[in-house]
């Protein structure tokens, strides 16, 4: 049963490490108890991925294989036209997926034609009835409200990692520039979809920094994506190890005990996961995947639809229909 007044916005670090710290099947247990009061515990979301503009990016995010000072041989893709988003659109909710997101690889929104054709996205996919998402990069309060006029149901920018990390990852904007996005998304009235990538040479310490701050927000985010680093050949990262699926589980874990009415959607790097850690992830509180045209997320692998069908349904799972 929902209870509004367990819901925290106080968390200190010693108690965030507590939690994370805890025998791993009991932190399980807890995390599969509360997420049994505030959710379904047989849905799943589904939730389509399009890269509708790729690469060319003028950021140096040293996970992302769009930047374009990396020598990645991710081919530039310019914005793809409106109609053949809405049908992708159309195609993931035939297919079970009830949250559709769509991704330009830019720095930032501009006021120009483009903004006018992705209005038109978030117009025509709304129509679908779909939950429509957009991640663009940073975005003005002006333009945060023309979206969420337009339908808009969520906005995604991710945190990436703790404050104290991010000028390891990132120099080309700073940790202060992504809260003042989330700031304008949460202002205009659209759902906040933040969270972070593990993997990227960080401490535990700034796991939960990250996490710290996503649950410390007057309002919770709705949606937080939990991401395990998929290395890019010609980035810096692209040699860094792969992340401990029990890391991933304890990340899951903790964000469903201090974020319990939130969305968690588990990520990227799912191809490296069998269904069994999958399973795990689901248990500790995970209720959302992003699945992605051409069993791709953005330009990472990643499993098609009807792999993960056939997954769900072997876990007794069933596809989450918008409310």
């Amino acid at each position: 049963m929902k209870d509004q007044s367990m819901l925290r916005h106080d968390w200190r670090e010693e108690e965030l490490l507590a939690v994370y710290d805890k025998p791993l099947l009991e932190l399980i247990y807890e995390a599969a108890t509360v997420h049994r009061m505030w959710h379904r515990a047989d849905e799943i979301q589904l939730s389509t991925l399009l890269s509708v503009k790729t690469g060319g990016c003028p950021e140096d995010c040293s996970y992302c294989g769009q930047a374009a000072r990396y020598h990645t041989g991710i081919e530039v893709q310019s914005l793809l036209p409106t109609e053949t988003v809405i049908a992708h659109a159309r195609e993931a909710k035939e297919q079970g997926a009830s949250r559709f997101c769509m991704a330009a690889a830019w720095r930032e929104v501009r006021d120009n034609r483009d903004f006018d054709r992705i209005i038109d996205m978030v117009k025509g996919v709304n129509a679908l009835g779909m939950e429509v998402c957009c991640t663009l990069g940073m975005l003005t309060g002006e333009q945060a409200k023309r979206l969420q006029e337009a339908g808009l149901y969520a906005y995604n920018h991710n945190l990436d990692t703790s404050e104290n990390y991010y000028d390891e990852i990132i120099s080309t904007r700073t940790f202060d520039n992504r809260l003042q996005t989330i700031a304008n998304v949460r202002n205009a009235g659209i759902t906040v979809c933040s969270g972070g990538i593990i993997g990227l040479g960080e401490s535990k310490a700034d796991r939960l920094s990250m996490l710290q701050t996503l649950a410390n927000m007057e309002i919770h985010p709705e949606s937080v994506p939990i991401n395990a680093l998929a290395p890019v050949q010609g980035t810096p990262l692209q040699d860094n190890p792969k992340v401990d699926i029990w890391d991933m589980v304890r990340m899951i874990a903790t964000a469903r005990l201090v974020m319990p009415a939130t969305m968690v959607r588990l990520s990227a790097e799912r191809t490296e996961m069998t269904e069994a850690e999958q399973a795990w992830c689901f248990m500790a509180g995970a209720n959302s995947i992003f699945t992605g045209k051409r069993e791709k997320l953005l330009v990472t692998p990643n499993p098609g639809i009807p792999e993960d069908l056939d997954m769900l349904a072997k876990l007794g799972l069933k596809p989450m229909s918008r409310s």
